[in-house]
C-alpha cells in the first residue's frame, strides 16, 4: 500500500511532515511512504540511513496558503498537492495526506479525483473527542453553501465511515440545530430534516450544540460554514480551558503539591483531547482516498493520518459509498 505524502504542505513543512511519514513508515505494517516535493529540502530531514528506503517524487513547486485555490492548482501543475493527487488518480498511489492549503487540495481532489457518481458534493469529515468517544462532524469545511440533499449525502457517507472505521453498529445521525425540536432551524436544516426522516439512516432528529461533547450522536450533519466554526471553537475552548485548569492548580504551593497527584489524570485528558491524535480528516465523496490535516500538524499529526488513510484503503471506504448509493436508489 503506498501513500503519498505532500512533503511542502503545511506549517511545519517540510520538517515535521517527513519526521511523520517517517515514523508510519516504521510502525505501521504494509505501507510504503512517497514524500512528494523538492528533493533537496526534503532530503535535509532524512536519515542517512534510511535515504534508500523512502521514495522521494520530485516536483518543483508549493502552493501557499495564502493563493487562490483554483487558480493555483491550474498555474502550477508541479505543485506538490497537484502532483500527489495524480499519482492517486493515476493508481501509482492509493491515497494522498497533506497540511497544505485545504482549498488547494479541495479543488486539486475536484479536478484530479472527481466525485464519486451520485455526489454532489464533497464533505470533509473531522472526528471529535466527546464523553462517549470520538464521534463524526461533516461537513467541516468543504462546502459553505449546501443544499438540503448534500446534507443526505453527508449523512449517508459519514454513517458508512463511522461503521467501517470507528466500527459503530448502525451509528446514530443528527442534524446539527439551534434547538432539538421538529421543525426548528432555517430552511436549510428543515427540508434535510424531512429528508433524513424519510431515509433508511438511524436518523435521531436535532441536536444542539452543547451536546456535542456529551457524545449524544455517532454522526453530526452540517453545512461547512457551520461545521467549521463549531470545529474551530471546540479546539479553542479545549486549549483555552486546559492552560487555565494547568494556570490555577498551580497557582499556589499547596495547589502544586495537588497538582502532582491529579497529573496522571490532567494527561490523560490532554491526549484525549489533542486533535493530532485523530490524525486527519477524510475528504469523503472524491473517488479517491484524500486525507486533510490540519495546517499546524507536527509529526504525531501526520503519523495519525497516515493511519486513518490507511484504514479508508482496508475499510474500502470508496466502494462502501459508492455501494450504499446504489442501494439508496434502488429503493
Amino acid at each position: 500500500m503506498k501513500i503519498a505524502v505532500d512533503a511542502m504542505g503545511g506549517d511545519h513543512a517540510p520538517g515535521e511532515i517527513v519526521k511523520g511519514a517517517l515514523k508510519a513508515a516504521k510502525i505501521l505494517p504494509d505501507i510504503q511512504i512517497i514524500l512528494v516535493g523538492q528533493k533537496d529540502k526534503i532530503d535535509l530531514h532524512i536519515p542517512e540511513d534510511l535515504k534508500s528506503t523512502i521514495e522521494i517524487y520530485e516536483c518543483s513547486e508549493v502552493i501557499e496558503m495564502d493563493e487562490h485555490p483554483a487558480a493555483a492548482i491550474k498555474k502550477k501543475k508541479d505543485a506538490s498537492i497537484v502532483v500527489a493527487t495524480r499519482l492517486v488518480k493515476e493508481g501509482y498511489a492509493n491515497a494522498l495526506v497533506s497540511a497544505g492549503s485545504t482549498g488547494a487540495q479541495m479543488a486539486s481532489a475536484l479536478l484530479g479525483l472527481g466525485r464519486i457518481k451520485g455526489i454532489n458534493r464533497p464533505a470533509i469529515c473531522t472526528v471529535l473527542p466527546t464523553l462517549q468517544g470520538g464521534k463524526l462532524l461533516l461537513d467541516v469545511g468543504a462546502n459553505p453553501d449546501a443544499k438540503p440533499e448534500n446534507l443526505l449525502q453527508y449523512a449517508m457517507m459519514g454513517s458508512i465511515y463511522a461503521e467501517k472505521i470507528l466500527g459503530l453498529k448502525s451509528p446514530k445521525v443528527a442534524l446539527l440545530n439551534i434547538g432539538s425540536e421538529e421543525g426548528k432551524g432555517n430552511e436549510l436544516v428543515q427540508a434535510a430534516y424531512d429528508l433524513l426522516k424519510q431515509s433508511s439512516l438511524n436518523f435521531a432528529g436535532n441536536i444542539e450544540g452543547r451536546d456535542i461533547p456529551y457524545g449524544t450522536a455517532d454522526v453530526i450533519v452540517c453545512d461547512a460554514f457551520v461545521g467549521n466554526i463549531v470545529l474551530k471553537t471546540i479546539e479553542g475552548m479545549s486549549s483555552s480551558l486546559f492552560q487555565l485548569i494547568m494556570q490555577k492548580i498551580t497557582a499556589s504551593t499547596i495547589r502544586k503539591i495537588g497538582a502532582i497527584l491529579v497529573k496522571p489524570g490532567l494527561k490523560e485528558i490532554a491526549h484525549m483531547l489533542d486533535y493530532s491524535e485523530y490524525g486527519g480528516a477524510p475528504l469523503l465523496g472524491v473517488d479517491g482516498t484524500s486525507i486533510i490535516c490540519h495546517g499546524s500538524s507536527k509529526e504525531n499529526a501526520i503519523f495519525n493520518a497516515v493511519r486513518v488513510a490507511k484504514e479508508c484503503i482496508e475499510g474500502q471506504i470508496i466502494e462502501k459509498i459508492v455501494d450504499g448509493l446504489e442501494k439508496s436508489t434502488q429503493k
